[in-house]
């Protein structure tokens, strides 16, 4: 079986090759180091003409005035203003988009909606990038290159929340007929991404740069940042020097997430398919029984968990898929098995892969059986937030909505076991931060609180949202990650004779 890219080094590299702390915090708030200097520059011009030596204004150069810093509080003030009149429209697109998802790859209603609306706004938009994918650019003088980033796909389940809205969609997949659901709340991604883009172009008078809006698809199969990027993401359209993401969980309304260093797991998924001889089933000794071979596999892999890995070490492995035979009097010719691993370290990912071919193969030869088929199906890096940034957007960010609404966690603590594949534009070298938006009930979280009975999360079929809290929060937060770094310092400098 062909081994994953870990991802891990390129992240930590990619974390540490922007300024050291002590840099950012003399800036926190300010524009990126790379466009600051510009007054600096033109100070530099000034001495030449005055004839000083070329080594004295190298000097100027690399201790020129920093930007003003931009007041995060005073910008959030402006966005509110511009999602508030824009609220009603975006209210109607997110229950659209709500009601009729699709699954990855197949986003084309989906991507259609996206594409007329940033067209609207005056982006230059490009579809079916990485299949059904777009690519929406706007262009605003020098300055930085910054992405933000929502995905498109819906989940193939039945949405249960009897919401008047809710989707009945069904349709063909593996095989089968299946209800299509957004109950991981893409939905909500995609209509705050419209905001932040609403924000930012109603204020693009305070900043300056280039913008990339991409809309990804299949993030749910884990194949959708791979099929952009494949599809040159970077090379045709530029690579960022930042990039923005956001997701909605079930905590309170209004309250934001901010994990520095990793963020959400590596995860893996492998399909392992063990070949038997099939025959009748009062009549086992002449055949070789694929189920007893997988079910040994099943209890025994989660020994590379309990007898191989550090328990000081996080890692998950779950056998989710079990599929063999069609009668219970037949025994079948093959058992096949999905298992999903979650790991933060390259060490622990090697070990569990390595596990789960050891004890795969084991259960085979014990049986008289061929080898098994181990194939890996989906290979996605962890996300590592940029170890500079995230702690520069949580200031920011605290100053805007207040230190009761941002929750930054360390990264010292653990990230989430989930996976999340935008940790592929990580990878690929644009420095990020990947946020977490509330967009749960208060009330409801307070009785789960005092209860100990969990509210439904993300994937869940009761999973729901309040709106407009959510909304209108992830999109302030899109549009404040991207003035912190591409906020225009121009007109506020010119004021003070600069």
């Amino acid at each position: 079986m062909k081994r994953p890219t870990n991802g891990y080094a390129t992240a930590s590299f990619q974390n540490s090759k922007t300024a050291s702390p002590a840099s950012m915090s003399s800036i926190s708030g300010a524009r990126n180091s790379a466009f600051w200097t510009r007054n600096g520059i033109q100070r530099m011009k000034n001495f030449k003409h005055r004839g000083l030596p070329a080594l004295f204004t190298g000097l100027i150069l690399s201790v020129s005035t920093p930007a003003i810093a931009l007041d995060s509080a005073a910008e959030k003030v402006r966005i509110d203003e511009v999602l508030a009149k824009e609220y009603p429209a975006l209210d109607a697109i997110y229950k659209d988009l709500h009601s009729h998802p699709e699954l990855g790859f197949q986003e084309v209603r989906t991507a259609a909606i996206l594409a007329k609306r940033m067209r609207a706004m005056g982006f230059e938009v490009t579809e079916r990038v990485g299949q059904t994918g777009v690519v929406a650019m706007f262009r605003n003088g020098d300055g930085p290159t910054v992405m933000v980033r929502t995905d498109m796909d819906g989940l193939p389940m039945e949405e249960k929340t009897g919401l008047p809205y809710a989707s009945r969609v069904q349709v063909p997949w593996e095989g089968k007929q299946t209800y299509v659901a957004h109950s991981c709340g893409h939905d909500a991604h995609m209509v705050w991404w419209l905001g932040a883009a609403h924000a930012l172009v109603s204020m693009k008078k305070e900043w300056r740069g280039t913008l990339m809006f991409v809309a990804e698809p299949a993030e749910e199969t884990g194949k959708g940042a791979k099929a952009m990027i494949a599809d040159g993401l970077f090379t045709r359209f530029g690579k960022p020097d930042f990039g923005f993401a956001a997701h909605v969980g079930n905590r309170p309304a209004g309250v934001t997430l901010i994990k520095d260093g990793p963020h959400s797991a590596a995860s893996d998924l492998i399909r392992v398919t063990f070949q038997g001889k099939g025959g009748h089933g009062a009549r086992p000794h002449l055949g070789i029984d694929p189920i007893t071979m997988a079910a040994h596999f099943v209890s025994d892999v989660q020994t590379v968990i309990s007898r191989e890995k550090d328990p000081d070490i996080a890692g998950v492995l779950t056998v989710g898929s079990f599929i063999a035979g069609t009668a219970g009097n037949i025994i079948p010719d093959q058992a096949e098995l999905q298992v999903t691993t979650r790991t933060f370290s390259t060490k622990v990912r090697d070990l569990m892969v390595s596990g789960i071919e050891r004890t795969a193969n084991g259960a085979a030869a014990m049986a008289g059986a061929p080898a098994p088929k181990i194939e890996m199906l989906i290979a996605t890096p962890a996300l590592i937030n940029n170890a500079e940034l995230t702690p520069r957007a949580a200031a920011f960010m605290k100053n805007a909505f207040g230190a009761d609404r941002i929750n930054y966690i360390p990264p010292t603590q653990p990230g989430s076991p989930t996976g999340e594949d935008y940790a592929e534009f990580i990878a690929a070298g644009v420095p990020s931060v990947y946020f977490n938006v509330g967009g749960g009930d208060p009330i409801a979280n307070a009785t789960a609180k005092e209860t100990g009975v969990p509210m439904p999360a993300n994937h869940s079929p009761y999973f729901s949202i309040l709106p407009e809290p959510a909304i209108k929060t992830g999109a302030g937060i899109l549009a404040l990650a991207v003035l912190m770094v591409a906020g225009d310092d121009q007109s506020a400098s010119s004021a003070k004779g600069d």
